[in-house]
């Protein structure tokens, strides 16, 4: 169900999506998981990814002349270090190295690729907590990169998301305002983040989770890509 605040389409010239959860299924390394710790797959997946987030907020808060911050790839590594730690699961470096090699070879939603396609001829973005070196490689091998016109960093801003200077790099890349670019996350914190920098806030709610109350609603919510192109007036039907 699509829910737009304004009750009407949003009009943009540019869109910004998020890659972790919202193009690519974060949650398909539990596939991997689930073979190397039989039972454990899903809440170490779960744990995984809760850990990662929260370590890109604490680096980005923590970060300073003495505490530097690091790129997502080792962040992934520390949280995956954690998350067995804390479900007292042995971790040896071949299943370490196997369960990051997953994080590098994610799933794309179904919704994704149809939904890229469909929203040409916008000009259509990643902006991504990733390093382009994750994240690069994955958009060619699943497809994705193909309906793409850039894929941005936060390595260029030095910080991590929701962090303004990270949105601010679409700003400056498209030389749009704010509100004439769409910004598209399956993070509610991410989308809450978007509409308070000034973005055109779309939250892509697979889960059906309640908006968080710590900044402004985003401008719509949907429950999957494939809402998108109607919400935009890109609707061929």
């Amino acid at each position: 169900m699509m829910t737009v605040s304004s009750g009407r389409s949003l009009a943009v010239d540019a869109l910004v999506f998020d890659a972790y959860g919202t193009l690519f299924d974060v949650h398909s390394v539990e596939s991997t998981a689930e073979r190397l710790f039989p039972g454990h797959g899903a809440a170490l997946s779960k744990l995984w990814r809760a850990k990662q987030l929260e370590y890109t907020w604490l680096q980005s808060l923590m970060q300073s002349p003495m505490q530097r911050r690091e790129d997502f790839a080792a962040i992934t590594a520390h949280a995956l270090e954690y998350a067995t730690a804390a479900m007292g699961l042995s971790l040896s470096a071949p299943a370490r190295h196997r369960l990051l090699d997953a994080y590098l070879d994610l799933t794309p939603f179904p919704d994704a690729a149809d939904a890229l396609a469909r929203l040409a001829p916008l000009p259509r973005l990643i902006l991504s907590n990733g390093t382009r070196e994750m994240l690069e490689p994955l958009a060619a091998a699943t497809g994705i990169g193909q309906y793409l016109d850039a894929i941005l960093s936060v390595e260029s801003a030095g910080t991590y998301k929701p962090s303004p200077r990270v949105y601010q790099l679409a700003v400056d890349h498209l030389r749009l305002l704010p509100i004439r670019i769409g910004f598209v996350s399956s993070n509610g914190w991410d989308a809450i983040g978007a509409k308070a920098f000034g973005f055109t806030s779309i939250w892509a709610n697979r889960a059906g989770a309640p908006v968080d109350r710590h900044g402004p609603a985003p401008d719509a919510i949907i429950r999957s890509l494939a809402e998108l192109p109607a919400l935009l007036g890109k609707d061929e039907g």
